[in-house]
């Protein structure tokens, strides 16, 4: 599933009731996920009812996000009230950008596109604040509360960490180089990727060519082919995994061409 949507500011008013705009500046240094907790409704939906007269709540946040987009509600450089950890200047309140994702249409799908969106998302807040998933919290974090709650459904939390994980892998999409792959003398219509000096290619479209077996193992998290477990990164959806690892577990010849940022794969 690929990120698909548009995002747009609609900032609430200041003077909007019961300070949901306070108005106080704020320098961020974490991005703070949250779950909307009303399974019908939207960012539009949850934008209109920070402004909404019978709304009572003393609570804001900065982005909402759904399948389809996603709305700035607040400025990024602004205080929102979203961790419920008061306001100390530590506070994530005072320190941490808020995004709400909107649970519409779990059993539909709906919510695994806006979850992707967000991947996308935060990953680009991130790398265009030079951050890495380390500055990722839980409103959980903050005040203890279980949100992002469909993120904790076993109780273990396995949705976020895979959820950080998403992340961590759009974010090295941000300093990739596309690389040719070429399996047998043939290129592949997939492209690899360089990062951090390392050749990555794309396990599935090489299996095809080879006429391999992948699987994935949802416990471990772990791809392989032909039964062999191999480490590897998801960007976007797509399993990468290091083209001299992978030589060497299928027994294959591997070449790098630095000139022409082609990987060669021989079996």
């Amino acid at each position: 599933m690929q990120p698909n949507y548009t995002y747009q500011k609609d900032h609430i008013p200041r003077g909007t009731g019961y300070n949901r705009r306070p108005a106080l500046s704020m320098e961020p240094t974490s991005i703070t996920i949250h779950n909307t907790g009303n399974p019908t409704s939207t960012a539009a939906n949850e934008r209109a009812w920070l402004t909404n007269p019978s709304n009572t709540r003393i609570a804001s946040y900065h982005i909402a996000v759904d399948a389809k987009e996603a709305i700035e509600v607040l400025p990024l450089n602004e205080v929102a009230w979203h961790a419920g950890d008061g306001s100390k200047p530590t506070s994530g309140n005072r320190t941490s950008i808020g995004i709400e994702i909107c649970e519409r249409d779990v059993s539909l799908g709906e919510y695994a596109q806006a979850l992707t969106n967000a991947v996308d998302l935060v990953a680009k807040l991130l790398h265009e604040r030079g951050w890495g998933v380390d500055r990722l919290r839980r409103h959980y974090d903050w005040s203890g509360k279980q949100c992002p709650r469909l993120m904790n459904i076993d109780g273990k939390w396995s949705g976020w960490y895979q959820f950080v994980q998403r992340v961590q892998g759009a974010l090295q999409a941000y300093d990739k180089k596309l690389v040719k792959v070429v399996v047998n003398g043939k290129q592949l219509a997939e492209q690899g990727m360089l990062i951090d000096n390392r050749t990555y290619v794309p396990l599935r479209a090489i299996a095809k060519a080879l006429g391999a077996k992948i699987g994935w193992d949802q416990q471990n998290k772990e791809a392989s082919i032909n039964g062999v477990a191999i480490d590897g990164i998801v960007i976007s959806g797509t399993t990468y995994v290091p083209l001299r690892l992978l030589g060497e577990e299928i027994g294959a010849t591997v070449r790098w061409d630095p000139s022409s940022y082609t990987a060669s794969l021989n079996k």
